[in-house]
């Protein structure tokens, strides 16, 4: 299953306290400082390498592999300190081995939205930040009467999220910086797609109906480890869930069809590195893999992103 379109970015607040940082692989931040523009565009390819079957036992990977390209270029704008406003950018490449590919880049469903961020942080009291993240993704992406499956990168339907993050900052021995963050959040269809021949959500020619997709959300923590103001290490821990897409409609044949596709899970670990020139500027280089699950594939999804502020 793929990763959440939450990414990380870089809090100006951080700066002034001496260390620099450009954020973990997967972790959603809180708000940026006020009047800044944050742009960060991510680039991550994903492998294939096996399958978690319904009960979590590991298997080969289905032929022909599912391999894509993706960018996902997070925009947020600080309009008060502790007030941040965000969208997402996502287009994607898909293709399967001598199994056809999209034709050409698709942009995938777009997410608009707010960060409002209610407790500030009080390092000598151990009070972490604490932000609430509100948003809604629109149905831009291709989804129904397709030309072929790899076209296929959008819901149909306008998707309610919300999540939180906690993050908190403490010094090690020897004046090294441990940012760490804690978050989850949950997604939620709030409208249902027309569908009409080949689908995202699997279905063929001579299919006509209804669906959306389930409840979907994740779960994790991030480590970044400060060796010097340019040099971090980072790690992400993360468990990801989704129920299965509901599908209600008429087959080319005309059968009746109302089925629910499986749920599955997965568990995610994301190691990387950044280094930053400078406060406002950063890369970060790493991959994520998959090593648990359950009816979700086992891969590799090596990524980087350059983060800048304006």
């Amino acid at each position: 299953m793929a990763t959440s379109a939450l990414f990380c970015t870089f809090n100006i607040t951080d700066a002034k306290a001496g260390q620099w940082y450009t954020g973990s692989l997967v972790s959603p931040s809180g708000t940026t400082g006020e009047g800044v523009l944050n742009v960060e565009p991510y680039y991550s390819y994903s492998q294939p390498m096996g399958a978690f079957g319904p009960h979590g036992g590991t298997g080969p990977a289905k032929h022909p592999l599912q391999r894509s390209l993706s960018n996902s270029t997070l925009w947020k704008y600080g309009i008060t300190p502790d007030l941040s406003i965000q969208f997402h950018t996502m287009v994607n490449y898909r293709w399967k081995h001598a199994a056809g590919h999209a034709h050409g880049p698709k942009a995938a469903d777009m997410p608009l939205g707010l960060i409002y961020r209610f407790v500030r942080p009080d390092p000598e009291r151990y009070i972490p930040a604490l932000s609430i993240i509100a948003s809604m993704a629109f149905p831009t992406g291709d989804y129904s009467n397709l030309g072929h499956e790899q076209d296929g990168v959008g819901t149909g339907t306008y998707i309610f999220r919300l999540g939180f993050v906690s993050q908190s900052t403490y010094t090690l021995p020897g004046q090294h910086e441990l940012r760490v963050r804690v978050w989850n959040w949950f997604r939620r269809s709030v409208s249902s797609a027309r569908l009409k021949n080949m689908t995202s959500y699997g279905t063929d020619y001579g299919f006509y109906g209804r669906g959306h997709p389930g409840m979907s959300g994740q779960t994790g923590i991030s480590l970044e480890y400060g060796l010097n103001q340019k040099w971090v290490l980072a790690t992400d821990l993360a468990h990801d869930w989704a129920n299965g897409s509901h599908i209600k409609g008429y087959d080319s044949r005309g059968h009746y069809v109302n089925k629910i596709s499986s749920a599955s899970s997965d568990w995610q670990i994301a190691p990387a590195i950044e280094y930053n020139w400078n406060p406002r500027w950063g890369i970060i280089v790493g991959s994520a893999f998959y090593f648990a699950g359950h009816n979700s594939n086992i891969q590799v999804t090596p990524q980087f992103a350059v983060n800048s502020m304006f």
